[in-house]
């Protein structure tokens, strides 16, 4: 992974005031080669496990911006909002999309988002951007219903005594019990990333991001099966997805913690899409093997190039 050619902070005016905006850029955003800018997922997990994205500035000479959104890294935590679900919505981070977008003055762009980024980035894709040229969704949600569906059925492939614990847990409200950490233990393993070392290194910071944010818990809850009590409960843009006029990549894993239920609207509604689905990968397929990484790479980075 390269260097990044600079790094700083953008300011963001936020409903409860200021805040900044962590970013790093890989590349020369005045070269004329059309930049993508590559959101995050959790919401919390911060930029650093999608480092080995840089390859497209390296490997394709496209320019890629990286950041932190508001809540975690080495951007304005507010920790002043910690639970608040009325500030911690869906449209703080597109509002903080479009900040980045007018601070690099920037009339031309692709997206990446993966997980929640890929949430984000479909959503903001609906309100149909002038600038957006290409779109790669990495393994997002349409809905958050139809992404618990798929969480629901991914728990159906674990052991007899992973599924009862999770179900005592979300019937309980408990999630302290030695037999539901050890169910969501074997549940990342299976889903999450299919690596032999998990968590492998790439991906612990997003852990510690996360744990060091109360955005994942406003917004998504006490547990992915359980995601009633967060802001996020009733997202879902579904409806909307015929407004993207990019043309836009999918992709997920077999094993995917990002299910086909949750994955197929995008194919089924968006007007100019392809859909690729990884045998044997999980969640964060670019961090499992090497041959997968490569492999993800030439398929966003020859995607990508086609829209220059």
């Amino acid at each position: 992974m390269s260097e990044p050619s600079y790094t700083g902070f953008i300011p963001f005016e936020t409903s409860r005031g200021h805040s900044s905006t962590f970013y790093k850029v890989f590349g020369d955003l005045t070269s004329g080669v059309i930049p993508v800018i590559i959101l995050h997922g959790g919401p919390g997990a911060g930029h650093e496990y999608l480092l080995p994205y840089t390859v497209l500035w390296t490997d394709y000479g496209i320019p890629v911006i990286l950041y932190d959104e508001v809540g975690c890294g080495q951007s304005s935590h507010m920790h002043e909002q910690d639970g608040d679900k009325t500030f911690w919505l869906p449209q703080l981070f597109l509002d903080e999309l479009a900040n980045l977008i007018k601070h690099f003055k920037l009339d031309r762009y692709h997206l990446l988002g993966q997980s929640f980024g890929g949430m984000m980035a479909a959503e903001y894709a609906t309100t149909q951007p002038k600038g957006l040229r290409r779109l790669v969704l990495a393994s997002a949600l349409a809905s958050s219903e139809s992404g618990s569906k798929g969480y629901w059925l991914e728990a159906e492939l674990l052991p007899k005594e992973d599924q009862e614990a999770i179900r005592e847990a979300v019937d309980s409200g408990d999630y302290d019990s030695e037999g539901y950490k050890t169910a969501m233990d074997h549940y990342r393993r299976t889903f999450m990333c299919r690596t032999t070392n998990f968590p492998p290194p790439e991906l612990i910071p997003a852990f510690k991001n996360i744990s060091e944010s109360t955005t994942w818990k406003t917004m998504n809850g006490d547990s992915l099966f359980d995601k009633s009590k967060g802001s996020m409960t009733s997202w879902d843009i579904i409806a909307g997805l015929h407004k993207i006029q990019a043309p836009t990549l999918v992709y997920n894993g077999e094993f995917d913690t990002s299910h086909d239920v949750t994955t197929v609207p995008f194919f089924e509604r968006i007007p100019k899409v392809r859909w690729i689905t990884f045998p044997d990968a999980g969640h964060m397929l670019h961090l499992e093997t090497e041959e997968r990484r490569k492999k993800v790479m030439k398929l966003v980075g020859e995607f990508l190039s086609q829209g220059q």
